[in-house]
């Protein structure tokens, strides 16, 4: 079951690859030297299906799908799972090439030739390789492991019919994983012999097996070994630098075989087509590479034939090729933080290649893509060198110039200062051309170099000094602020005569006295909170004074004294300004109180609590009528109750 050889040449051989489920067994049937495929029959390549055979013929019946019946073959670049997975699974040609083709054939019933083709162009006197690659797609398990085995006959004729060679596979058996098998002979063609009839023929029957697959079919010319070397080395390929002028001499030792044989040594560029290298007949050869050469692969071989075939090229033979590989240089960049200023860390950085190597300034020596100089001063200025070498062993050197610049060194004329809260200091910075200070809070400028500073508070000044070169320094002053004297005697506050009032007075400031005057009726001048016991009306005066030179402040306090409570009898909320409220002053000296005003119908119009309050006869915003009113004020504090009328006039 398998076969299908389009007449489609893919030029070079590909590679032979294991590729997923695949594996290719590869014999060298010649042991000598091949030379390019004459012919390489390979069925394309491109998605599924692929076409019918054109230049070949044969008997069995071409579908375009996968999985052919018995006397039937497709091309495919894939076949899954035929015939309830009976078949292998294939998903390459044999090279490996996913979209390549291979003609997948099911024998027919009768045994007989499924691949006819006929090969033009042969050299005649000309030993050939032939070659094709098989695979048994049926697994071992399948037909009870009793399945049959294809068992090819390769038979090359002149086209008259003489048979020139006969080579038979025998049973190619099952494998419990798909492997591509190569099969072959080779054979010399008669002087006057150009054109061959090639038959495959199956010589299994039809049934439950004896299905295969078929890929690249080659003839190729088979000669003398050609045995290649680089004088001086031991290695077939070699890896040089560009820019360097070189030569290089190819010897070949060439086995017995040829009778009268002619050399042609040739060249191919970075894969590219095999051309004749002029004058270059011998078995030794040495070329020259100039420093101007591009980098590359340059490969070289020699190629050999019967003087009679040598014009031909499809009659030479070739050796395996020398190898010579142009490296390109690294192409490195170089650079680094600079300028810098000194005490800073000065870094190198380059990239192009996988080995780097530095040297400088004060016997700087370092490696890697990326070093680094800690705390550098500008005696580390200068130059500094780098050999950069990449994978190939090539190496590039390259340059790059540090400046260092030197910083400034920051100055103040004093370090510290005290002033009293409210007055100005004068500062005064030095040793650079730009200044900046920190906070700018306080200061008259931040960007001078004399600035003048009033700081509310305590204060640590920062001043950055910046040379031409943008180097910085810094130098750094605390101001230190004595905070001015304040005194605050509290309210004014009123007593019933006889009683007593702590005068709730407060101080603040920064080292700083205190004194009470006068000192009449007051239990204790020495305390901030004196307790005070007037007869009359009297004011108090508290002075502060700073100790360290920043003042002094004043406040007074003055104690009204009530010898009772006087309670307004009317008002006139008219709003002319006089006599418009209700209020009882001397309840200020109480703490703790109520006062309630009642209308003619026991309604609460005004109360207040602990809070003197002045009552403009208005409940809930409306204003009361003339009238007589009833107060109750309720001195809890010395559990008097006072009661009374009072008339709103209007």
């Amino acid at each position: 079951m398998k076969s299908i050889f389009g007449g489609l040449f893919k030029g070079m051989v590909m590679m032979l690859t294991l590729v997923l489920t695949s594996t290719k067994i590869h014999a060298q049937l010649c042991q000598g030297s091949l030379g390019d495929p004459l012919v390489n029959i390979t069925f394309g390549s491109g998605s599924n299906p692929g076409p019918a055979l054109t230049a070949a013929t044969t008997s069995y019946q071409y579908i375009s799908g996968d999985c052919p019946n018995d006397g039937a073959y497709t091309v495919r670049s894939n076949t899954v799972s035929c015939f309830g997975n009976t078949w292998h699974t294939l998903n390459t040609d044999h090279t490996g090439d996913p979209n390549g083709y291979f003609m997948l054939v099911n024998a027919s019933f009768q045994a007989s030739a499924f691949y006819i083709d006929t090969v033009k162009g042969l050299c005649g006197g000309t030993t050939y390789e032939f070659a094709a690659w098989i695979i048994n797609v049926l697994r071992p398990s399948s037909c009870n492991n009793a399945g049959i085995q294809p068992n090819l006959t390769f038979t090359l004729e002149r086209t008259d019919g003489t048979v020139l060679r006969t080579y038979n596979t025998n049973n190619i058996p099952s494998l419990a994983s798909p492997a591509w098998q190569q099969f072959g002979f080779f054979f010399t063609t008669p002087t006057n012999v150009s054109d061959v009839v090639l038959r495959i023929f199956n010589n299994s029957l039809g049934g439950c097996g004896n299905d295969l697959a078929l890929d690249d079919i080659t003839f190729r010319p088979c000669g003398p070994r050609l045995t290649p070397a680089i004088a001086g080395n031991t290695s077939t390929d070699l890896t040089v630098c560009e820019d360097t002028a070189r030569s290089f001499t190819f010897d070949a030792v060439v086995s017995a075989g040829f009778n009268n044989p002619l050399y042609q040594w040739q060249q191919s560029i970075n894969g590219g087509l095999w051309t004749d290298i002029p004058g270059a007949t011998n078995t030794s050869w040495t070329q020259s590479l100039s420093a101007s050469t591009a980098p590359g692969i340059y490969s070289y071989r020699l190629s050999a034939a019967e003087a009679g075939n040598m014009a031909a090229s499809k009659c030479r033979v070739v050796s395996q090729p020398l190898t010579i590989t142009i490296a390109a240089n690294p192409q490195t960049t170089i650079t680094s933080n600079a300028p810098l200023c000194e005490n800073n860390t000065l870094t190198l950085s380059a990239t192009g290649g996988t080995e780097y190597q530095w040297t400088g300034v004060n016997n700087f020596v370092a490696t890697g893509p990326s070093v680094s100089i800690n705390n550098a001063q500008p005696a580390q200025s200068g130059k500094y060198y780098l050999n950069v070498t990449n994978t190939a062993g090539c190496s590039h050197a390259d340059s790059t110039t540090v400046v260092v610049n030197a910083g400034p060194v920051a100055t103040i004329s004093f370090t510290d200062a005290r002033i009293c809260e409210g007055e100005t200091v004068a500062l005064s910075a030095g040793g650079g051309g730009n200044y900046q200070w920190i906070p700018s809070t306080g200061l008259s400028s931040s960007q001078s170099a004399t600035p003048s500073a009033s700081p509310l508070d305590t204060t640590l000044y920062k001043v950055v000094v910046i040379n031409p070169d943008g180097c910085t320094d810094t130098a750094s002053v605390i101001i230190n602020v004595i905070e001015a004297p304040r005194a605050n005697a509290g309210p004014d506050q009123m007593i019933i005569k006889g009683n007593s009032v702590q005068l709730p007075a407060n101080v603040s400031g920064q080292n700083i006295s205190f004194v009470w005057s006068p000192t009449v009726f007051m239990d204790d001048p020495q305390l901030m909170q004196p307790t005070v016991t007037p007869p009359a009306d009297t004011s108090y005066t508290l002075t502060v004074t700073s100790n360290e030179g920043c003042g002094s402040a004043t406040d007074d306090v003055k104690v009204y004294v009530y010898k009772d409570i006087y309670i307004p009898t009317a008002f006139s909320p008219n709003g002319n300004g006089l006599n418009d409220t209700w209020f009882i002053p001397a309840l200020s000296a109480y703490s703790d109180y109520s006062v309630r005003v009642y209308n003619r119908y026991g309604q609460i119009l005004f109360q207040s609590t602990n809070a003197n309050k002045a009552w403009d006869g208005r409940f809930n915003g409306v204003p009361q009528p003339s009238g007589v009113y009833v107060y109750v004020i309720d001195l809890r504090q010395s559990g008097k109750i006072l009661k009374g009328t009072l008339a709103i006039i209007r």
